[in-house]
């Protein structure tokens, strides 16, 4: 299976946080299983840290090192068509880097790890 982080399970994972569910670890760490990460993410979590919302406890180019390419997780790279779902996706999410997961998951037809229950109204699969 083919599936796609939230940028709050990539965190949860790499930190080993007690938030990440039993099942979306046990997702992410299955080796028949490829994950992947959009640019979304590590741009939220950037603007996140430079508006102070957020803190790393390494740097963030360390963070991207060891969190994505050391887990062996694929970056899927944004591409135009991934955009083209956004101008008619409804707005039962408001936040745009969920939108463009959320865009992405339908074009790659890819599961989303995520607790976010509002990306259920959406014709996508949610792991948690």
């Amino acid at each position: 299976m083919k599936q796609l982080l939230d940028t709050h399970a990539l965190l949860w994972f790499y930190l080993d946080d007690p938030q990440l569910s039993r099942k979306a670890d046990a997702t992410i760490r299955d080796p028949n299983n490829v994950t992947l990460i959009s640019p979304a993410s590590y741009w939220e979590l950037a603007i996140k840290i430079s508006v102070g919302k957020y803190k790393l406890t390494e740097s963030f180019d360390d963070f991207i090192q060891h969190s994505v390419h050391d887990n062996g997780f694929t970056i899927l790279p944004i591409e135009p068509r991934h955009a083209s779902p956004l101008v008619s996706l409804p707005f039962h999410h408001r936040d745009p880097f969920d939108r463009l997961l959320i865009a992405q998951a339908m074009i790659e037809k890819l599961a989303i790890v995520s607790n976010d229950s509002v990306f259920d109204q959406y014709p996508i699969s949610r792991l948690w």
